[in-house]
C-alpha cells in the first residue's frame, strides 16, 4: 500500500505508532508536519521538507493530537506507553509551573507605629522565607540590616522567625507585614566575650591588693601576734582558692562561648550590653573587694566547710558544661529547629529527667557552693539574684517546650526537681 504522495505507509505512519524498534533507527524528534495530501508524514522527508500544516476554516492551525497536526513529537527511547505517560506528566507539571507563576505573592510592609507603607514587594515566590523578605527590604533600606528588623503579622504580635515560609502564614496573596526597628545590634558571641572577660581581670585587681584599692595601712599588712599571722595565712589560702574557682568559672564560660554554644538568635540590642556589663563587672568587683580584703575572716567550719564547697563547685561546673554540650548537639548541623532535650549516657545529663533547664540548676549550684566556700554576704546576694533571674528564664523556656511539643514530659519542672 502507498499513500497519494507515493511513500510507503510505514514511513507515513512512523510518527503515529512508536514501536520499541524506533530507538534503534536513530530517528530524532522532528515537527510532525502533514504532507500536501493530508497524510501524517514526518517533515524533512523528500519534497515536503518545508511544507506548513493546512489551516482550518477559521484560518487557525489544527490543534495538536495523537493522529497528526502541529506540535513536537517524541521519537526514540521515550516512545511507547511509558513515553506518552512521561509526556502527560510533563504537560501537567508545566501547568503547575504556570500556576506557580500566576500565584506570586505581593508583600506590603508597613511601619508598625505609624502604619505608613514603607515598601511594596511584587512577585514574591510563595516559598520565600522571612529571611529572604528581610534581605529584599534591606536592599531598599540599607541602614536597616536584617538583624535590626522585626517583621510581624500584627503590630503588637511576636516577631516572625527567619525560617518561616510566606505561603504557610495566615495571609492571602497580598500579605501585609509590619516592621519595627530593633536598633543597633551586636552578636551574642561578642556579648558573652565582653561580659565574661571583664570579671576575670577585675577580680585580679583586688586579689593582688593594689595600693589604690586598699591603701598601705600597717594594720592591714602586719601584726605582732603569731596567732593573728597564722589566721591571716589561712585567710590568704581561702582567698587564693576563691580566686582560682572564680577564674576557672569564667574561663570555662569563655571556652563554651567560642567552641560550644550555638545561638538560636544571632544578635541582641546594643544598648543591653551596658546593662549586662554593669551587672557582671559590678558584682565581680564587689565580691572581690570583700573576699580579698585584709580584714577578711575565714569560714566558720574551717577546712571541712571549704572542702565540701570545693567538691560541690567542681561537680556543678562539670554538670553545667555537660548540659551545654548536650544542648549544642541538638543544633550540630546548624539547624535552628527546636527539639526536646533528653538525657544521654553522661550521668550529669540525667537531670533532664526532672527539669527542663538543668544548666540553670547547675549554675545556681555553682554559686551556692562559692557562697559556702567564702562565707561572704555579697556572694550570697549575687547568688540570690542569679537564682531569681534564672528561674524566670527557666519558666519561659519550660512554657515554650510545653507550647511547641505536645508529647513533652509532663513530670519535668523548670529548674528545681519536684518543686519549681
Amino acid at each position: 500500500m502507498k499513500c497519494h504522495c507515493r511513500r510507503p505507509v510505514y514511513i507515513a505512519l512512523l510518527s503515529q505508532f512508536r514501536t520499541p524498534g524506533a530507538a534503534e533507527l536513530g530517528v530524532r524528534a522532528v515537527p510532525a508536519v502533514p504532507h500536501r495530501c493530508g497524510c501524517p508524514g514526518p517533515a524533512g522527508l523528500g519534497r515536503h521538507r518545508r511544507q506548513q500544516p493546512p489551516t482550518g476554516s477559521a484560518g487557525q492551525r489544527p490543534r495538536p493530537g495523537r493522529g497528526g497536526g502541529s506540535g513536537r513529537r517524541l521519537i526514540g527511547r521515550s516512545a511507547g506507553p511509558r513515553g506518552r505517560c512521561r509526556g502527560r506528566r510533563g504537560r501537567r507539571g508545566g501547568a503547575r509551573r504556570m500556576g506557580g507563576r500566576a500565584g506570586f505573592f505581593e508583600v506590603e510592609i508597613l511601619d508598625g507605629e505609624t502604619k505608613k507603607q514603607l515598601c511594596f514587594l511584587d512577585k514574591v515566590e510563595p516559598n520565600a522565607t522571612i529571611r529572604e523578605i528581610r534581605l529584599m527590604f534591606h536592599k531598599l533600606y540599607p541602614r536597616w540590616y536584617p538583624a535590626r528588623q522585626s517583621i510581624k503579622l500584627d503590630p503588637k504580635g511576636k516577631s516572625l522567625r527567619d525560617e518561616e515560609i510566606l505561603q504557610h502564614l495566615p495571609v492571602g496573596t497580598t500579605a501585609t507585614l509590619y516592621f519595627k526597628d530593633l536598633g543597633p545590634q551586636i552578636g551574642w558571641t561578642t556579648v558573652f566575650l565582653i561580659e565574661y572577660t571583664g570579671p576575670l581581670f577585675i577580680y585580679f585587681l583586688f586579689y593582688f591588693r593594689m595600693t589604690f584599692v586598699y591603701g598601705l595601712d600597717e594594720r592591714f599588712t602586719s601584726s605582732p601576734h603569731p596567732v593573728v599571722n597564722t589566721l591571716k595565712c589561712f585567710c590568704l589560702a581561702v582567698s587564693s582558692l576563691a580566686c582560682i574557682c572564680h577564674s576557672f568559672h569564667y574561663i570555662k564560660r569563655l571556652i563554651e562561648t567560642v567552641f560550644v554554644h550555638r545561638f538560636s538568635r544571632g544578635t541582641m540590642p546594643l544598648r543591653n550590653i551596658v546593662k549586662n556589663c554593669l551587672y557582671y563587672w559590678g558584682f565581680a568587683a564587689w565580691l572581690a573587694y570583700y573576699i580579698n580584703h585584709p580584714l577578711y575572716t575565714p569560714p566558720s567550719y574551717g577546712k571541712k566547710q571549704i572542702n565540701f564547697a570545693v567538691i560541690m563547685f567542681l561537680l556543678c561546673e562539670a554538670g553545667n558544661f555537660s548540659i551545654h554540650v548536650a544542648l549544642s548537639d541538638l543544633r550540630r548541623n546548624g539547624s535552628k529547629t527546636s527539639k526536646i532535650p533528653y538525657p544521654t549516657k553522661n550521668p550529669f545529663t540525667w537531670l533532664f529527667f526532672f527539669v527542663s533547664c538543668p544548666n540553670y540548676t547547675y549554675e545556681v549550684g555553682t554559686w551556692i557552693s562559692f557562697t559556702i566556700m567564702t562565707q561572704c554576704v555579697p556572694v550570697g546576694l549575687f547568688t540570690l539574684l542569679c537564682f531569681i533571674q534564672m528561674t524566670v528564664w527557666a519558666k519561659d523556656k519550660h512554657c515554650t517546650y510545653l507550647r511547641e511539643f505536645k508529647d513533652y514530659p509532663s513530670h519535668r519542672m523548670p529548674i528545681i526537681p519536684f518543686l519549681l
